[in-house]
């Protein structure tokens, strides 16, 4: 027994220490394999080298580790990280999202990019096609890492977010204390998805996608891949692809389309999903490849204008519009075989179709055209016909440019009055009225947020805001307008556009969320009654890990951002669903305020009432199976191969993976069908690989078709209050973990009752606040009025109580009748509140154009009330009634003039009366300045300007003087100025009448001293005046080079003008030497006379002349007039006739006195001086003769050369005494 005893315990002994000893062997690889799944980096097959350090310290930070896990390594990773953007392909077409493959590079054409980005989203973004809708499943994508953006554990992760700053790298990896893993992640489940891969080959370079999934149950996608070179901002490969089965396979087309094409984008009509466009690089060639069978074939249409957008039209799918480079509309009715010119000068993005039931004619399109610099108008034309017979103008006047939206029932714009931008509104396509704000909102700018439900949502920037606008809600017309919520955050879009922080939510009507600056912090607030009441939302009661939250209101709540993507087809910020009503998901965070750090992913299934957080990492999340399912994907920039789904509305996840070989995704195609559970990521295996393609199947995740057993019911309510916008709403959803396929019909399943209306059901009225008990009370600026514009065109109104149901309220009895206006009928009233302007926003008119007055009238009763227009030209027109001046009154001016322009609205209680003052002109064609061209220093000089033609109505004249930038402002066509430096001077006078501005300059010489004469011409060259300045320069140039040649007198002292008119007469002006600075005064004047004896004996002598053409000899004469004064004596107190007898008789007395004392005589000269020298000057007797020097000696520049005879009996002229005329006077010259 001891025996067996021993042998026994030998034996159990024997197999611990062997056990003990294995264990010991094998432990190691025991705990490795234990830490597979949470820990370690799975094997990834083809990592890219730059990225092999960085593996190494991500050891334990996987994508398989569930949201929560902790890393067990950690350091600085140089990661290549993809980056997001959004381009359209059409406006109003189909619509496309774009992911970069550079994180450093951006799109070149500005035109194409979504004004409204997603902020917040990773490189991995992905949606659902909503196939109700109309809109078509497309994408634009590019390949992700290859742009380089460092990640740091210490530093903030914006380089590898799009638009907003991410929480830290150490807050997205999931650092958290041990034992922190999310209890629905531990020990996760691997499950496999059916899938299947394939590899876009010889498309490496390509660094941008276009993708295109048909639907409507059809299995044929299309993706354009491209090379698009930032450098030059042009394409320079693609290659296009077809699937017919899903995406299993494809097949590149590059031959079909032509191997050397380059295509650029890809087009859908939005009707009808099989036809498609593409078109090329307008660098290579101009064309269009159209196919009517999802992408089978094409055909080639050239094209003779480049396309920078398109517009489908809502109904016809043949039906495009496209906009060119050049500003020019064109329309095609045969989807692109055959274009026409529709109309030049369009504004970009200005041009709208017509609706049928709204608009006259379904061919129509709205546009607005540029006229003239800061001015457009609003015309609509005929679809092939936009001839100026067939163009319709539906506002009379100008309008601010780039303001005309055309929305559903509505259509707006902005008219300049008074220096002011006045928005008008039209209404069902009716009169245009100026739009009702609360007084004194003076907006700085206006944005059309929405106009469903026939009612219209504007944010309006007040003048007080920067960063924030201010709701307002409208009635039916969109004239009157209500506030609906305070200091909303604003941002600035990619085009510089503005987004509001307004998001509506999907499936429930009057249900917003919107983010409110309170005293300098953001938070969100929810309102499910359209405005009319707002509150914060109420954060988690517990967080992720079931730890309470501690969140009490006002002071903490939860905050989510609300920035989305214009594109369907790109996940934003936040997500809700038509087909998944109550559900949405948004990233956010719960605390004071809202912040873009520690952000986590929120989910509600009760429309706001209630929220979970189901994430504490960045992850986009996306509806399947109509919404009945929720996908999620994780944003790293690591390669992954997992994705998680949940069944249960996001309370639990289970994990699946999707690929063998863990890949870089750069984007998710959601599934397009109406049943189909077919989804498609794209991405890359390293960062020089091909695209991959992965084809995700979930059909065999779900067993069957859903019935009525696999749906429970769920009511919408606002903190417990059932009675939402008048009704009682009960919806359908899916049970929980019910994996079944919802068909398309089944979502819309809902039952309402309606509710008895109450306070709660009313929104104050214009002109009405709404105080702190909920009560509506008349604002301090209101004054209650009996008429309103009703009684314009009618004969009764509604009296309002100072309340007003919201128009999507269903309310019924109940408080109805004790809030709801009162029908009444007009009193008769003076007519209050007439205004009257021109339909440009002008007091300018042109002489006989058509002028357009537009006038309206605030109050009066339209049947009892006449308008009187008065033009103030001796005219006057009266009219019945307002109504039948609806399109503005026409006139004509036939003479320039100001004319006060009078409006009279007169009924038997009493009148109106508004005036305007309307300048009429004609149009200016020419100025033209006429001053000296020598003038003498320090004494003024005469400037005139003539017109052309003379009397164009008021002018303003601006003065330049040399160099200086303030101009001299004058009514008047003539001034004096005194130029008190010699040499040459700049003036430049602008004649501005209305809009038109002329311009005129010429540059004057001054001089303390000159001499000139009056030069004549023979009569032959007034035959041959032109009139033009450029003539009379040219004239000149030969006349001072003639008599340079013949007296040798240098060209520096010599300037030659010749005047305007006829008989065509000039001056001659003989200058100072600029040597001569060191000459005495009498020298100076000396050598002056001198010359003019030269010159007036060769003028005499008749030997200058000039060749004007063959056979044309034009002789130069030296004349006895005298210029006129520089000096205007018009205002002189003497009379004339004095004056001249005191000029005689000075004249002659000198005249004597220089006789008698010189005994010398000088014929016809004119002396300009500064200041009298000291002593007489020195008369020098008539040249009687002239040595003509050789044109190859040197010239006569000096005293000393020139050579005079004075012989007396020489041929010659002698002037007589009185022909001698010295004066210190400085002529004008005309």
């Amino acid at each position: 027994m001891e025996t067996r005893l021993g042998h026994c315990l030998f034996i159990i002994f024997s197999e611990w220490i062997w056990l003990l000893t294995l264990t010991s062997i094998l432990g190691g690889t025991k705990a490795e394999v234990r830490c597979i799944p949470s820990c370690q980096l799975p094997l990834i097959t083809a990592f890219p080298r730059e990225l092999e350090a960085a593996a190494e310290e991500f050891v334990g930070f996987t994508e398989g580790s569930p949201p929560g896990a902790k890393p067990t390594a950690g350091g600085d990773a140089e990661l290549k990280v993809a980056e997001l953007s959004e381009e359209s392909s059409s406006k109003g077409g189909n619509n496309t999202s774009c992911l970069q493959k550079d994180a450093k590079q951006k799109l070149s054409h500005p035109e194409k990019v979504f004004s409204s980005r997603p902020a917040g989203l990773s490189p991995t973004d992905f949606t659902e096609n909503s196939t109700e809708d109309g809109k078509n499943c497309s994408f634009y994508a590019e390949n992700g890492a290859r742009g380089d953006v460092t990640v740091k554990e210490d530093t903030d992760a914006a380089g590898w977010r799009r638009t907003r700053r991410a929480r830290s790298a150490e807050t997205w990896s999931g650092f958290r204390p041990e034992g922190g893993e999310d209890a629905s992640f531990a020990d996760q489940e691997e499950f496999q998805l059916t899938s299947s891969t394939f590899a876009l080959t010889g498309d490496t370079n390509h660094n941008q996608a276009m993708v295109h999934w048909s639907g409507q149950n059809s299995s044929v996608i299309l993706m354009l891949t491209k090379y698009y070179d930032f450098n030059s901002g042009r394409v320079t490969e693609s290659s296009l692809w077809r699937s017919t089965d899903y995406g299993t396979t494809y097949e590149k087309l590059n031959e079909k389309v032509g191997p050397k094409v380059i295509l650029s984008y890809l087009y859908v009509s939005p009707n009808n999903k099989r036809k498609i466009m593409l078109l090329t690089d307008p660098e290579v060639e101009s064309s269009l490849l159209i196919s009517l069978d999802e992408g089978a074939s094409y055909q080639k249409h050239s094209l003779a204008f480049d396309i920078l957008s398109l517009l489908f039209h809502p109904e016809q799918e043949d039906w495009i519009l496209a906009y060119s480079h050049d500003q020019k509309l064109y329309v095609s009715v045969e989807f692109g075989r055959r274009w026409q010119l529709v109309h030049d000068s369009v504004v970009p993005n200005r041009f709208y179709w017509s609706r049928l039931g709204l608009d006259k004619e379904q061919g129509m399109i709205h546009l607005e055209i540029t006229v003239s610099d800061g001015r457009s108008q609003y015309i609509t034309c005929k679809l092939q016909n936009c001839s100026d017979g067939n163009k319709g103008k539906p506002f009379p006047g100008f309008i601010i440019p780039n303001s005309l939206v055309v929305q559903d029932e509505y259509v707006f714009i902005q008219v300049p009055i008074g220096g002011q931008s006045v928005h008008y509104v039209s209404y069902k396509r009716n009169a245009f009225y100026p739009m009702k704000l609360p007084k004194y909102t003076l907006p700085k700018d206006l944005q059309i947020i929405s106009t469903d439900d026939n009612q219209v949502v504007a944010a309006i920037q007040d003048w007080h805001q920067n960063d924030s606008y201010n709701l307002y809600m409208s009635e039916s017309r969109g004239l009157f307008f209500t506030l609906m919520l305070e200091s909303v955050v604003s941002s600035g879009g990619p085009e510089g556009n503005i987004m509001i922080d307004l998001y509506e939510v999907a499936g429930i009507k009057g249900v917003f969320l919107s983010n409110k600056v309170v005293e300098n912090q953001v938070k969100t607030y929810i309102t499910y009654n359209k405005g009319r009441d707002w509150r914060l939302l109420q954060a988690p009661t517990t967080d992720l890990q079931g730890n309470k939250v501690y969140c009490e209101q006002p002071y903490c709540s939860l905050h989510l951002h609300l920035h989305v993507s214009e594109n369907p087809y790109t996940s934003g910020n936040i997500v809700s669903k038509d087909t998944a009503p109550g559900i949405i998901i948004a990233s956010g965070v719960v605390g004071p305020e809202l912040t873009s750090t520690n952000v986590s992913i929120f989910i509600t299934s009760d429309a706001g009432n209630t929220w979970r957080e189901v994430f504490q990492e960045e992850y986009s999340v996306f509806f399947l199976n109509q919404g009945g399912s929720l996908v999620a994907i994780r944003h790293t920039p690591l390669p992954i191969r997992h994705i998680w789904l949940s069944f249960d509305e996001g309370r639990n996840w289970d994990k699946y993976s999707f690929t063998s070989s863990p890949l870089y995704v750069d984007g998710v195609l959601g599934e397009p069908g109406e049943d189909t559970l077919i989804m498609t990521i794209f991405g890359h295996f390293s960062h020089r690989s091909e695209w991959q393609l992965v084809k995700i199947d979930f059909r065999s995740i779900f067993q069957q078709r859903c019935t009525s057993e696999d749906y429970l019911t769920w009511q919408l309510h606002n903190e417990g209050e059932v009675c939402i916008m008048g009704m009682k709403r009960i919806f359908q959803k899916l049970k929980a973990n019910v994996r079944c396929v919802k068909a398309r019909d089944q979502y819309i399943s809902q039952m309402s009752d309606s509710c008895p209306c109450t306070e709660a059901d009313f929104e104050c009225d214009y002109g009405f606040e709404r105080q702190i008990d909920g009560s509506c009370t008349r604002a301090f600026w209101f004054v209650p009025s009996a008429t309103s514009r009703d009684c314009i065109t009618g004969d009764s109104f509604l009296n309002t109580t100072g309340y007003r149901r919201a128009l999507s309220n269903n309310c019924t009895e109940g408080t109805l009748l004790k809030y709801s206006p009162r029908r009444q009928k007009c009193p008769s009233q003076a007519p209050r509140g007439l205004q009257l302007f021109t339909s440009e926003g002008t007091l300018v008119a042109t002489l006989e154009r058509n002028v357009t007055f537009l006038v309206f009238l605030e109050e009066g009763l339209s049947s009892t009330t006449s308008i009187t227009v008065d033009f103030g030209d001796g005219t006057a027109i009266s009219y019945v009634n307002i109504s039948s001046i609806e399109d503005g009154v026409k006139h004509i001016y036939s003479k320039v003039g100001i004319y006060q322009v009078s409006a009279t609205a007169t009924n038997t209680l009493g009148f109106d009366r508004v005036t305007l003052y309307l300048h009429v002109s004609c149009q200016l064609e020419q100025v033209q300045l006429s001053a000296p061209s020598v003038v003498v220093k320090n004494k003024a000089v005469n400037l005139t300007t003539v017109l052309r033609p003379s009397n164009v109505g008021t002018v303003t004249y601006y003065w330049w003087f040399d160099n200086k930038t303030e101009p001299v402002v004058t009514l008047d066509g003539a001034m004096s100025f005194t130029f008190s430096k010699e040499g040459s001077h700049t003036v430049t006078v602008q004649a501005s009448v209305g809009n038109t501005v002329h311009q005129d300059q010429m540059t004057l010489a001054v001089y303390d001293y000159f001499r000139s004469h009056v030069l004549a011409f023979s009569s032959n060259l007034d035959e041959l005046n032109p009139g033009v300045s450029e003539w009379r320069e040219d004239i000149g140039r030969v006349v001072k080079s003639s008599m340079v040649q013949v007296t040798g007198i240098s060209e520096d002292q010599l300037l030659v003008t010749v005047l305007p008119g006829l008989p065509t007469t000039a001056e001659i002006f003989i200058v100072p030497e600029k040597r001569s600075r060191h000459r005495g005064m009498d020298e100076k004047w000396a050598h002056l006379d001198q010359l003019s004896q030269v010159l007036l004996s060769a003028l005499n002598q008749d030997l200058i002349q000039f060749t004007l053409k063959p056979g044309v000899q034009v002789n130069v004469y030296a004349t006895r007039l005298s210029p006129a004064p520089l000096v205007d004596s018009s205002d002189s107190g003497h009379s004339g006739t004095a004056v001249i007898m005191l000029v005689s008789v000075v004249l002659m007395g000198l005249a004597v006195f220089v006789i008698y004392k010189f005994k010398r005589k000088i014929p016809g000269i004119n002396t300009y001086t500064a200041e009298q020298p000291d002593k007489e000057q020195e008369v020098i007797p008539t040249v009687t003769s002239i040595a003509v020097p050789n044109p190859e000696g040197d010239k006569l520049t000096s005293l000393d050369h020139v050579d005079v005879q004075l012989d007396s009996k020489s041929r010659g002229y002698l002037p007589s005494h009185t022909d001698i005329k010295l004066s210190d006077e400085a002529p004008h010259v005309f």
